[in-house]
């Protein structure tokens, strides 16, 4: 039985801490749990915040650093696009090859023996010396091995299978497209050629890779963004260990936009046909031709002989590096443009312009005549005794405007442009040339930039040039001696200092042909013909013109007499030019056809041509023939059977002229 002062032990220790402590018992309250709640509300909040700013605002990093770890994207090449002549015939096109290609960063981290056996694979299946291997990897743009290297291009059947069966990590087979030139010699001056890219393209463009193929020359570069097309891209997934899990295309590649040109197929082959077997009977190495449409500019053929096969560029082969050497170092330059990068004297070809100068300006009239005894004496005032006599390239008699142009008489257009000597007594020359005032160089300089000569045309190819027009200034700058009588006669005839482009001449030579339209000279067919200056305004002295250029074919003392027996008529003009210190002599020969001056609209001008040999025998007349057997085509080939009546160009077909 308990008795009533018994104390439970747990009450008697509750006591004895209430007292030794101070201590009492009171309730919590909220505040302790408000605050837990805040913290934990905080914490929860800080996490959620975390995890937004990670997936929303910086999800797409993170994505793309996974994206880049568990994937690997290979750009896949795109075939570029078709190039075409005017009739569609192909004259670029591609063919799909393999490539054998390092990956570097393999190779640098392999082991002793999976390097060797590389070196080994690529010594005896590829050809490839290890001194070549080494040079190519650390000349590489892609050291940072982002790139693989290229070890070889268009592997053969062999090859490839021999590399498959190897199964080398550190050698992949890649695929490409490799470009192919139907007739390639013939008409690589117009297409030009690709190549693989260069560091110094690489820097130009960041956008390329060392996998790009660009034009490096011809439509081939004027038009390589278009021609490019757009790369695919594969994605490869490969686990942490570098396993491959699989594969995707995320986008296909597309072939470049085709380019369609104003290029007649056959009257290029004819054209170079024509230049490389003249070249044959002369004994001569360098002739050029060029064929436009007087009525749009529209570049009809081009051809630079000797040419060169494009295809050493785009299909490598043992003997590629050897022949592209050769190509690089020959004298005979067979890779430089002449016809748009050329600069030559344009001889007796400048005359016509010359004869429009000096109707417009009234230096004399068409009919004034002015005799040639094969020469022009000019007093020599420090020694009256020994005249200084100015050459003719034979006896002319007394010439007018027309059969100036015809017989291609140098006095006449000494006189008229240059003006006549000082009179002497006796008189050392006859009667007839004297009295005439000369257009004088400053007014035919600007008769040259009124026709275009001077600057570039325009034209849609690289590397054209401008010719160089000389004027009294200039020479006593450069040369430190004043322009002289002697200098006016020399540009006169087109020698001296005056240079042109072939393609410059021709284009004037248009405006002669159409009566005063001078167009901007063309190859993509896509283009709006385009005027570079209307000079219509000259129509009455083009006429006349036109009745000289007319009777060099028709009269027996015409230089281009040759061209006479053409079944359709044809006007032209012939040109010598005195060379390397007179050494020797280039031949030239401008003309057109049909040429009915008469009645422009039953023979408008559908063709006009230029021939140009270099150190030809016996001056212009090598060029002659080629003109009479090109002329003679074109009319079997693509005027005969035509109505003969072309509407001419009236003045709301002209757009606006280029400032």
């Amino acid at each position: 039985m308990r008795r009533h002062n018994d104390i439970p032990f747990e009450d008697s220790l509750n006591d004895d801490w209430s007292r030794d402590l101070n201590m009492v018992e009171v309730p919590l309250g909220n505040r302790p749990l408000a605050a837990l709640a805040i913290v934990v509300l905080g914490v929860v909040l800080a996490v959620f915040g975390k995890v937004a700013y990670l997936n929303v605002f910086k999800g797409a990093y993170y994505d793309a650093r996974a994206a880049d770890n568990a994937a690997q994207s290979v750009s896949a090449p795109a075939p570029r696009g078709i190039i075409y002549d005017a009739e569609g015939d192909p004259l670029a096109e591609n063919k799909a090859v393999f490539t054998a290609e390092l990956d570097a960063e393999k190779f640098i981290r392999a082991d002793a023996s999976l390097q060797s056996s590389t070196l080994g694979a690529v010594s005896s299946i590829l050809g490839v010396p290890t001194s070549t291997f080494w040079s190519l990897l650390a000349s590489s743009s892609a050291q940072d091995f982002a790139t693989p290297v290229v070890l070889s291009e268009n592997l053969s059947q062999t090859q490839l299978v021999n590399l498959q069966a190897l199964a080398l990590p550190t050698i992949a087979i890649g695929g490409n497209f490799e470009r192919i030139y139907p007739d390639g010699q013939i008409f690589s001056s117009v297409v030009g050629y690709t190549g693989r890219v260069t560091q110094a393209d690489l820097t130009a463009d960041p956008l390329l890779n060392a996998y790009d193929f660009i034009g490096k020359t011809g439509i081939e570069a004027e038009y390589d963004t278009a021609l490019q097309g757009k790369p695919g891209v594969d994605i490869t997934f490969t686990n942490a260990q570098g396993h491959v899990l699989g594969e995707k295309q995320q986008s296909a590649p597309a072939i470049g936009d085709p380019v369609h040109l104003t290029i007649d197929g056959g009257l290029q082959k004819e054209l170079y046909g024509a230049i490389t077997n003249e070249l044959a009977i002369l004994g001569r190495q360098v002739g050029m031709g060029l064929a436009i449409d007087p009525q749009t500019g529209a570049v009809l053929a081009l051809a630079n002989v000797p040419g060169y096969d494009n295809n050493v560029f785009t299909q490598p082969s043992p003997s590629s590096s050897a022949v592209i050497g050769s190509l690089l170092t020959s004298p005979l330059n067979p890779m430089f443009d002449r016809i748009v990068s050329g600069n030559y004297n344009p001889g007796s070809t400048i005359k016509p312009l010359d004869g429009v100068a000096i109707m417009k300006e009234g230096i004399v009239s068409p009919t004034r005549q002015i005799f040639s005894p094969g020469y022009l004496m000019v007093p020599n005032k420090y020694d009256p005794s020994h005249p200084t006599k100015y050459l003719d390239w034979q006896y002319q008699g007394s010439v007018d405007l027309a059969s100036a142009l015809a017989q291609s008489s140098d006095v006449y257009f000494y006189v008229t442009v240059g003006g006549s000597p000082a009179m002497t007594t006796p008189p050392i020359n006859d009667a007839s040339d004297y009295g005439v005032g000369g257009l004088g160089v400053s007014k035919l300089f600007d008769w040259w930039t009124t026709f275009g000569l001077g600057k570039k045309t325009g034209i849609d190819l690289p590397g054209e040039a401008s010719g160089f027009l000389p004027t009294p200034s200039w020479k006593e700058k450069v040369q430190g001696t004043s322009w002289l009588l002697g200098d006016t006669y020399n540009v006169a005839i087109g020698q001296g200092s005056l240079t042109v482009t072939p393609l410059q001449l021709l284009s004037y030579i248009d405006a002669i042909a159409n009566g005063g339209t001078l167009w901007r000279p063309f190859l993509n067919a896509s283009l709006t013909p385009y005027v570079n200056a209307d000079l219509t305004y000259l129509a009455p002295q083009i006429e006349e013109v036109q009745q000289g250029l007319l009777a060099g074919v028709n009269s027996p003392k015409g230089t281009s007499h040759m061209l006479s027996d053409l079944p359709i008529q044809a006007c032209a003009k012939t040109g010598s030019a005195q060379v390397k210190d007179n050494s020797q002599e280039n031949a030239l020969f401008v003309g057109y056809l049909p040429c009915n001056p008469n009645a422009p609209d039953d023979g408008t001008p559908q063709i006009a041509l230029i021939i140009l040999i270099e150190n030809s025998k016996q001056g212009s007349l090598n060029a002659v023939p080629i003109a009479n057997q090109v002329f003679n085509w074109y009319y079997e080939n693509r005027i005969k059977g035509q109505s003969s009546s072309t509407p001419s160009l009236s003045s709301s077909s002209i757009p606006s002229i280029k400032q």
